[in-house]
């Protein structure tokens, strides 16, 4: 947990990986702290917007996979076998993340499956698992 010096007005004056003499202790996501190393840190901001646009354009990637399967167009099995096996991973973690969202996310005030894990719903109407094709297979 990163800790921060305040002035007299609350804002934030430096940032510590490590407790110093009138350090207080904030959360790594705590807007303020954002709002600082931006300020001092441009880059930063930028950075973590490409990071989410590349995270947002996986998502797609994966969704086009999915809906070129879906039609045929190309089979599971064309992609070289460590595409595979990421394609399969990430489709293991987006269904571990969509359980876990069914189960907390909407009772805590969360974002639903859809807004959280990008348009997937859970179960398609065709017997999958989220997706356009409800799976790679």
């Amino acid at each position: 947990m990163p800790f921060v010096l305040l002035d007299e007005n609350s804002h934030i004056v430096a940032v510590y990986t490590e407790n110093v003499d009138g350090a207080v202790e904030v959360a790594p996501d705590d807007p303020a702290l954002k709002e600082f190393i931006y300020r001092n840190h441009p880059e930063e901001e930028k950075r973590e917007k490409l990071l989410k646009s590349d995270l947002t354009l996986a998502r797609v990637m994966e969704d086009l996979i999915d809906v070129l399967i879906e039609k045929g167009v190309i089979m599971f099995t064309d992609f070289p076998e460590m595409a595979q096996k990421k394609l399969l991973e990430r489709r293991g973690f987006r269904k571990e993340f969509s359980y876990v969202q069914n189960l907390f996310g909407n009772e805590q005030g969360g974002l639903g499956d859809e807004a959280a894990a990008g348009g997937e719903a859970g179960p398609d109407p065709k017997g999958g698992q989220g997706g356009p094709s409800g799976g790679f297979l």
